[in-house]
């Protein structure tokens, strides 16, 4: 914080905050929970315990949208405004929505205990936010039967089926029934289970407090198990391109990707539950390199490999010859509609805010007095330079 001569106060210990912003094997650089904005803001500039939070997912803000942004230019890709990039375009808005509230909930979480709660229930908001944005792509761009079109009620694209067994040509999907989950329920599945994880993870913050990280943890791995519901039809299936098509040379890297993904999820999962290294040495990693900052890092090195796996589909339906965009042509395929897409996340979000918004006036009832003591006893102080 900032006195009026420009000189920030003292960083506190752990045993000169309140118990509730105190977090595990942390003991130094503390801020009171009473900075004005501009205070929190110039924070960012400051050797605090949560500078390296917020900068381990602002940066990272820039280095998502320059690699995102590579699509458009793409030969053969429509215009950025065309439905076809809508999915990717809500991707993009998850991710963006989710890097930023994550970033600013670190930065501005000392301007009260009220607020704090306030900027991480807007952090989980946006987490699930991201997963539904991540589950429009995967269905539009890493669908079972991308980049086939019907004609008559059969396959009609290139791939080569001479080798399938007789009847195959009846049902695209290799799995039964696997129809009926994706093209009826995977979004709606996708948005409950979204909706779910808000709930689980405000509510940690109230109850089950001492379980709370590893609560979080396991809570946001359903979602990824629902959301990843194609890739994993994709690994286990035959992949709809021919195999000498310039489509399927341009989606061999998707299982890679992939791979990483899940590897950086896990081992973001094992710093979020360990709290490693502080654990081993409580002081030490104060200020940087404990266990959330290596946390923010692996979580977006998993979102990068994702965006790669996802412009790999992408390319590779842009490469094939027998698809045309708007993917109207596709029978069981729709192209992706305002409603399909922006629509699926408005309703989403509409939903989250109001759970946000109960959750944080719950919040202010709790800590509302709290934080009314703590500003009678901690008053600004106000010095004069000379």
């Amino acid at each position: 914080m900032l006195l009026n001569c420009g000189q920030p106060l003292p960083l506190l210990r752990h045993t000169d905050v309140p118990p509730r912003v105190i977090e595990n094997f942390i003991l130094t650089g503390y801020r009171f929970p009473n900075y004005s904005l501009r205070d929190c803001l110039l924070s960012a500039f400051r050797p605090t315990n949560e500078t390296g939070n917020f900068w381990t997912h602002f940066l990272p803000v820039f280095i998502f949208s320059y690699y995102f942004v590579e699509v458009f230019g793409w030969e053969g890709a429509p215009h950025s405004d065309a439905p076809f990039f809508y999915p990717l375009w809500n991707y993009f808005i998850g991710v963006f929505c989710l890097l930023m509230a994550s970033s600013m909930a670190h930065l501005l979480n000392s301007m009260s205990l009220v607020v704090r709660e306030v900027c991480f229930f807007v952090d989980y908001g946006t987490i699930s936010s991201y997963t539904v944005g991540s589950s429009l792509a995967y269905y539009y761009y890493i669908h079972p039967r991308a980049g086939i079109v019907e004609t008559g009620g059969r396959n009609g694209s290139h791939v080569d089926l001479k080798d399938e067994p007789a009847g195959s040509l009846t049902s695209p999907y290799a799995i039964p029934d696997f129809c009926v989950f994706f093209e009826t329920f995977y979004i709606p599945s996708a948005c409950v289970v979204a909706i779910i994880c808000v709930l689980s993870c405000c509510n940690s913050r109230q109850r089950w407090r001492r379980h709370r990280y590893v609560i979080r943890t396991f809570v946001f791995l359903l979602p990824f198990l629902v959301s990843s519901t194609p890739v994993f039809y994709r690994l286990l299936t035959r992949s709809p391109y021919s195999t000498t098509s310039s489509s399927f040379a341009a989606s061999a890297s998707t299982a890679s990707y992939f791979y990483r993904h899940c590897l950086w999820l896990l081992v973001s999962a094992v710093f979020n539950i360990s709290k490693f290294p502080e654990r081993l040495a409580p002081g030490r990693f104060d200020i940087w390199g404990h266990s959330h900052q290596w946390f923010h890092c692996c979580t977006f090195l998993s979102i990068l490999d994702e965006l790669h796996m996802i412009k790999t589909e992408v390319r590779a339906i842009l490469l094939s010859p027998t698809l045309l965009l708007p993917p109207a042509t596709l029978s069981r395929l729709p192209g992706p509609t305002i409603a399909s897409t922006y629509g699926v996340m408005f309703l989403l979000q509409t939903t989250i805010v109001s759970i946000i918004v109960w959750f944080s006036w719950h919040a202010n009832c709790i800590y509302g007095p709290e934080r009314d003591q703590l500003v009678k006893e901690n008053p600004k102080k106000q010095m004069k330079c000379h």
